[in-house]
């Protein structure tokens, strides 16, 4: 089988290895579409610093049972899944307490074990959640993706009267956006960014106010208009963002922070406890492939307002480059294996 293995940080080959076979409790996938993520960019740049190499990169990817291991139903064969790629042991406090996606001994496919962009990938079978005839491929591929939302809203909470702000309109604030407003029917969500052609695919998703804050203050914008926003969700993960968020927060507001940065952010805390603010971090997601699929079941949400390319996974170079140069008309890229 063919795989994209990323040898060390800037090598990436296409490599010819055996086809895998599935151990006790795993099934076999034979990968028919996979998605770029920042993360997948971030290994092959040598920019993440829990992968380990080499390393089959991908962990956004949808596929069909095509073997299984012993203790596995022999109905599962031929079955269309989409594949959670956080991998936890079940036992440690955090999944006890339902946060398998920070498990003690996590493991994340396509980081720290061989993921998804490969012809053949073996997975635990728990993994593997079985896709709805109702759904087509192209959406089922980016079932992970507003997995990242759905566990966003989980932490959060959003209420109809809520005014949400969300910094960045990068992927997971796009996923976010149609989750606020297609879920949870959100009054108002504002996206702010610095590239216009990315606020226009915020409004694609239902955005009701974008800002430019490349240009414009953001905080003057919000005071003109006299919002404060009671949910505000960091999608961009600059350090500066938490302090802004906290002075421009409603009293009793949330905040949620998505993303890694290893810079140290600086906060007054009276900004935090003078409001009573709650402040959550989200990471990956928890259980939350089953949430998605019923949104994508009724509705609510829609992928193709996020998918603007798709490359063989020949191209695969071609592809991440484009991913990574082209913010202002590229968001989601898929590559198809079959």
């Amino acid at each position: 089988m063919k795989s994209i293995v990323i040898q060390t940080p800037e090598e990436l080959v296409i490599e010819e290895r055996p086809r895998a076979e599935p151990a006790a409790g795993e099934v076999r996938v034979k990968v028919k579409l996979a998605g770029i993520c920042g993360s997948d960019s971030h290994i092959y740049r040598g920019h993440n610093p829990f992968a380990k190499y080499p390393r089959v990169i991908g962990h956004e990817f949808f596929g069909v049972i095509d073997a299984v291991g012993e203790g596995v139903d022999h109905a599962r064969m031929g079955q269309r899944v989409s594949v959670d790629p956080v991998i936890s042991c079940g036992h440690c406090y955090p999944c006890s307490v339902g946060k398998p996606n920070v498990c003690t001994s996590l493991v994340v496919l396509g980081v720290h074990r061989d993921g998804g962009f490969s012809e053949y990938a073996v997975v635990p079978e728990k993994n593997a959640w079985p896709i709805p005839d109702t759904i087509s491929d192209r959406h089922a591929v980016m079932v992970e993706p507003f997995t990242i939302a759905a566990n966003v809203t989980g932490h959060a909470s959003p209420l109809e009267q809520d005014v949400a702000l969300i910094y960045g309109a990068g992927p997971m604030g796009l996923v976010t956006t149609q989750a606020l407003k297609g879920v949870y029917n959100v009054s108002q969500v504002i996206v702010v960014d610095r590239i216009d052609e990315r606020l226009e695919m915020a409004q694609r998703s239902g955005a009701d106010w974008v800002i430019n804050n490349g240009n414009r203050s953001l905080q003057a914008e919000l005071e003109a208009k006299g919002i404060k926003p009671t949910l505000i969700i960091d999608a961009a993960c600059h350090p500066s963002i938490l302090q802004e968020a906290v002075t421009l927060a409603s009293p009793a507001a949330r905040i949620v922070l998505m993303g890694f940065s290893s810079e140290p952010s600086q906060v007054v805390q009276q900004g935090i406890t003078g409001k009573e603010l709650s402040i959550f971090s989200s990471r990956l997601n928890a259980n939350k492939f089953p949430v998605v699929i019923s949104w994508l079941e009724q509705g609510l949400i829609d992928p193709d307002k996020l998918i603007t390319n798709t490359f063989d996974y020949h191209d695969v170079k071609d592809a991440i480059e484009r991913f990574e140069k082209d913010q202002r008309h590229c968001c989601k890229v898929l590559l198809t294996f079959s």
